[in-house]
């Protein structure tokens, strides 16, 4: 049974990762509905910048937030470029799932490869303080776009619709 994301949940991930200083972009459907598109969602999806010392500040957070990776994958393997390369390569990994005890009902899915050019995305997001003393980043609404057609999963027509139409305005 699928089960959707808790607020509680994410605002321990963002709070945890905005206080350690970590460079990370919220994508998925919690991105669509910054963007106003209003889903549900099953996730928190995220883009982590993936330099080594960014990574291990990520896994430190996100293990104080009560997150672990759900397959063995350390933050030594996935801080070494090589080593993650072989995870998309051999494995076909696209995100790395973590999961909670605490928070069994979210999932967390953070990117293997940066989708799109990290520094330049990061500093034209969108910027969303939804909780107070909390701003998050999005990815632009084009940049959702082409990772949703690349994706190109009927769960992401409706988004792409979505996307289109606020482009064009």
């Amino acid at each position: 049974m699928a089960e959707y994301v808790t607020v509680a949940a994410f605002e321990r991930i963002a709070k945890e990762l905005t206080a350690s200083d970590v460079r990370f972009l919220v994508v998925g459907g919690l991105a669509m509905q910054a963007h106003g598109f209003d889903r549900v969602t099953y996730d928190v999806d995220l883009v982590v910048q993936l330099e080594a010392g960014n990574i291990q500040k990520a896994f430190a957070a996100l293990e104080r937030a009560g997150y672990r990776p759900a397959v063995p994958v350390g933050v030594e393997q996935f801080s070494d470029a090589d080593r993650r390369g072989a995870l998309i390569r051999d494995k076909g990994m696209v995100v790395l799932n973590f999961w909670s005890e605490a928070y069994r009902e979210t999932r967390l899915d953070v990117f293997v490869a940066e989708p799109f050019d990290f520094d330049t995305e990061y500093d034209a997001a969108l910027t969303d303080e939804s909780f107070p003393g909390l701003a998050l980043r999005f990815p632009r609404a084009e940049t959702l776009l082409a990772m949703k057609r690349l994706a190109n999963r009927a769960k992401d027509q409706n988004d792409i619709l979505f996307l289109e139409s606020i482009i064009d305005r």
